[in-house]
This record gives structure tokens, C-alpha cells and sequence, in this order.
């Protein structure tokens, strides 16, 4: 039988999982691996059917294949964000190149893991993305409250609308979590100054500064799809290498 290196079953036991995979053999010994710890399993063998699962039953968290037939993980994985479907996604793939992780990133994975890969590994991941949406979808014990009479923030044809946790641009307007305002917020108090990745974490939502810091990198690029023209390439929402990131208000060229 499979095995894992302590994956919380208590967890996985409440958990419906939905894994979208092509190649049959790696698809049935993931599904047994996936059941074996508790998970609620549903399998889609092709791109079209696991973007039909994903929209139609719920899942609280994906694992998806970049390489599919018909239509491959990225677009399977944007079709459910344009949906406003927002279950954690691990995506798996053969490419590794960092244009195929940001990709990924940019069609809404929310994690990266290259082929050929340990199943332990795998399942920590899993479990790592079910922990961070869980304290992503809830305030922390001290998140920031809104203001009463917060005004909303303009920048470059953008509004920050704090108080209805609503970002307003000519793609439209997207619905904000608490911890996406308050990320926000903070990067623009202190705009034009780096802020680190552990600052974020404490100061922002009071959380362990060791903290497994990917999870702000997702929380930015979720954000750079809201904000910039070409999340690949920010003019606002920037990358200081070595830090962190900081947030400047742009002039249009």
C-alpha cells in the first residue's frame, strides 16, 4: 500500500479532491494514494472533462496535469478562476522552465511541482495548500478591520475599494479576501519601499514570520492579475530581488 509522511487524516478525511491526470497508470495510483489517506476522490482523464468536474461539483482542492488532450492544465485551471472558482490547485508537469512555472502561476495554479516527483512530497504539498487557504479564507486573530471611513484608494485609472473589499479596473471588478486588503493596504502605505516576505506575514496578518513564504508569492501574483495590464511584466506591483516586493503608482505611457 501507498504511504505518506504524516499527512493529517482528520484533514483529508473531509476533503474532496479532484485530480485531473491523462496517462491512466500515474491516474489510478494517485487515486489510490489519494484514497488511501482520506480524500474524497474524483478523476478526469482528459482537459475538457476535468473543467466540466471543476464547474460543476465542489471540490476543496485540485491537482491537475499541464499536458492534457483536448485542452491542457492551463487553460483548465483559468477556465475555473474566470468561474470564480477559487479551490487551491497543485499543478504537475514535464516543463520546468521558469516561463512554464509563471504561466502556471499566471493561469491561476497556485503550486508547481515538476515531473518526476516524490509522492510524499506531493501530499505535503496538498496538505500545505489546504493550510494556507484555510487561514487565507479567515482573518487572523489580529487582521487589520476596516476602517469606517476609509476612502478608496485611486491609482492609475484603478480603485482599492477597502471597506467593500473590491478592486475596480477596466478588466472589471474583482472581490477581495480580508487578507488580500490588508496585503494591499500595507504595500501601499509604504509605497515605493521594499517590504520582506516575513514583514508581510507579521505585520500584516501577525503570523509566524517562519512561515513558509510561497504563500505571499501566490497572494501577489493572485494580485498582479487584478492590477497589472501584463502580470508578467508589473508596473506596480514589483519584485525587489532579495527583499521582497513594494507597490509604486505607475503613470501610464
Amino acid at each position: 500500500m501507498l504511504s505518506s509522511a504524516g499527512t493529517d487524516r482528520s484533514t483529508a478525511d473531509q476533503v474532496s479532491l479532484l485530480l485531473v491526470e491523462d496517462d491512466r497508470e500515474t491516474a489510478d495510483m494517485l487515486d489510490e494514494l489519494f484514497t488511501a489517506e482520506g480524500y474524497r476522490v474524483d478523476v478526469a482523464v482528459d482537459g475538457q472533462q476535468g473543467l466540466h468536474l471543476g464547474l460543476s461539483r465542489r471540490h476543496q482542492v485540485m491537482v491537475v496535469d499541464r499536458m492534457l488532450p483536448g485542452i491542457d492544465g492551463f487553460a483548465v485551471v483559468s477556465g475555473l478562476r474566470k468561474a470564480n472558482k477559487f479551490m487551491p490547485v497543485l499543478m504537475l508537469t514535464a516543463l520546468n522552465r521558469p516561463e512554464d512555472v509563471l504561466k502556471g502561476f499566471e493561469s491561476g495554479a497556485d503550486d508547481y511541482l515538476p515531473k518526476p516527483f516524490d509522492l510524499n512530497i506531493l501530499l505535503a504539498r496538498i496538505h500545505s495548500l489546504l493550510r494556507r487557504c484555510a487561514w487565507s479564507n479567515e482573518p487572523p486573530p489580529s487582521a487589520t478591520t476596516i476602517e469606517k471611513d476609509e476612502a478608496p484608494f485611486e491609482f492609475a485609472g484603478r480603485t482599492v475599494d477597502f471597506r467593500a473589499l473590491e478592486l475596480r479596473t477596466s478588466k472589471g471588478n474583482f472581490k477581495l479576501t480580508l487578507m488580500e486588503v490588508d496585503l494591499l493596504r500595507y504595500l501601499i502605505r509604504n509605497q515605493a519601499l521594499p517590504v520582506s516576505r516575513k514583514q508581510i506575514l507579521k505585520e500584516v496578518w501577525d503570523l509566524p514570520a517562519d512561515m513558509d513564504t510561497r504563500a505571499i508569492d501566490n497572494f501577489i501574483v493572485r494580485l498582479r492579475r487584478y492590477i497589472e495590464d501584463e502580470p508578467s511584466k508589473p508596473r506596480h506591483l514589483l519584485t525587489v530581488r532579495g527583499v521582497g516586493y513594494k507597490f509604486v503608482v505607475a503613470t501610464d505611457k
